[in-house]
């Protein structure tokens, strides 16, 4: 059923595809052909009707030419809070790479240690 504001958005979504068809004076039959569905599917678009799927949707925006707009709805590098929160998992301060070779020893058991290669923090291979 939604909630209400996902219900006011498909409305509004509706009457903006029914206004973009109708400045390109294309009849809803042409958009319906052209998009590869039914007229009646048009209707339903434009009346914000949260049952026709995103697959027509976006056939039926290609058709207007709006589709690249259609992508930019889901653009991650957009979203604000996700952003932030991300930003908010950032490390305080960097590690060297000798701390990590120091954790890294710590953590190996001693007898993993004889057979292995030792880690050079200076970067050098042996």
């Amino acid at each position: 059923m939604g909630s209400p504001k996902s219900r006011a958005a498909l409305t509004r979504l509706g009457h903006d595809i029914r206004a973009a068809r109708l400045r390109r004076h294309i009849a809803r039959a042409d958009l319906a052909a052209r998009a590869g569905t039914s007229a009646s599917t048009i209707v339903r678009l434009e009346n914000g009707d949260p049952g026709v799927g995103i697959g027509t949707l976006a056939d039926v925006l290609v058709v207007l030419g709006l589709v690249d707009r259609f992508a930019e709805l889901f653009d991650i590098r957009h979203d604000e809070l996700g952003l932030a929160l991300a930003d908010e998992q950032l490390p305080k301060r960097g590690r060297t790479f000798a701390a990590a070779v120091r954790r890294q020893s710590r953590k190996a058991r001693p007898e993993e240690q004889a057979g292995s290669d030792p880690v050079n923090p200076e970067g050098l291979a042996f």
